[in-house]
């Protein structure tokens, strides 16, 4: 597998902006691709402010910082990222738009360029078997907030290469992560896991087991987790989340995966977390409080 010395992301929303920050901090040049101009200014805002508040605590020199915003370039032309050695895809969990691209990009990067896709719940294969690469295709899926959580799956398919996927561990330890190695299905190991522990929250919120408040102190103080299973939804963004229920529902069709009707409730009244101000908790209360969820 030829040195990487250049990276392209696709997308420059929370996921493809974490990954081309801890990229460009890693000493790798890094460019991001997004559709327009004002989320691209977004997303440089948020790594530009993300890289300060290292500063702040003392993880970072200015000089590091200012290194690492000068790695950084942003485009809308997906063709300048054609010359690079890794393009990482960070777009909507949509099958059909993460193809489009992959087949585009595929006619215009030299053979070894290596493709690799953030995706937290598609086939890796699914999209690789549609390039000419398959063996240069890893699944890379990080987890967010990017620059903070230590953790990347490389996620190997039946045509990945053994090549390809020794250096995609390389390139994860290399950015100061952990690589974990997963198997190519639905979800992979933490998604596996994770997705029925939080369903299962909220069928028991929607059941009237406890509220919101007491379910999630429960999981915090009782399991030891960091944080409760509902402010674990609003935090992933409910719409993201029933997405990726519906995904793992259809390769498995276990009834663990399939999306409760609150949650489905939720996302058409536009309840999507944290990033809409609203979900399981209201976020324009400081400190948020447990959202009216009707009866």
């Amino acid at each position: 597998m030829r040195e990487i010395e250049s990276v392209g992301v696709l997308g420059c929303g929370l996921m493809g902006s974490g990954i081309a920050q801890a990229c460009a901090a890693a000493g790798y040049r890094t460019i991001v691709r997004d559709t327009a101009e004002a989320q691209l200014t977004k997303g440089r805002a948020g790594i530009e402010k993300s890289l300060a508040r290292f500063v702040e605590k003392g993880k970072l020199a200015a000089a590091d910082r200012e290194a690492a915003l000068g790695r950084l370039s942003f485009t809308t032309d997906v063709a300048a990222l054609a010359g690079c050695g890794l393009i990482i895809e960070a777009v909507t969990e949509d099958l059909a738009l993460k193809n489009q691209l992959f087949q585009d990009l595929d006619a215009r990067c030299p053979a070894w360029t290596i493709f690799a896709s953030n995706t937290s719940s598609l086939s890796i294969i699914s999209m690789a078997a549609l390039t000419g690469r398959a063996d240069r295709f890893v699944g890379l899926h990080f987890f967010n907030p990017v620059p903070m959580m230590p953790l990347v799956e490389v996620v190997r398919s039946v045509r990945t290469s053994d090549a390809t996927f020794t250096g995609a561990e390389a390139f994860v330890r290399s950015l100061g992560k952990e690589a974990v190695a997963a198997k190519d299905i639905s979800g992979f190991i933490v998604n596996l896991l994770l997705v029925p522990y939080i369903l299962d929250a909220i069928r028991a919120r929607e059941h009237g087991v406890a509220s919101t408040a007491d379910l999630d102190t429960a999981m915090r103080l009782g399991a030891g987790h960091p944080m409760g299973p509902l402010t674990l939804a609003d935090f992933v963004g409910l719409d993201t989340l029933a997405r990726i229920a519906d995904i793992m529902f259809e390769e498995y069709h276990e009834t663990r995966y399939a999306a409760p009707p609150l949650l489905r409730r939720m996302v058409t009244a536009g309840m999507f977390g944290r990033k809409s101000g609203r979900g399981f908790y209201d976020y324009s209360q400081d400190p948020a409080q447990p959202a009216d969820l009707g009866r």
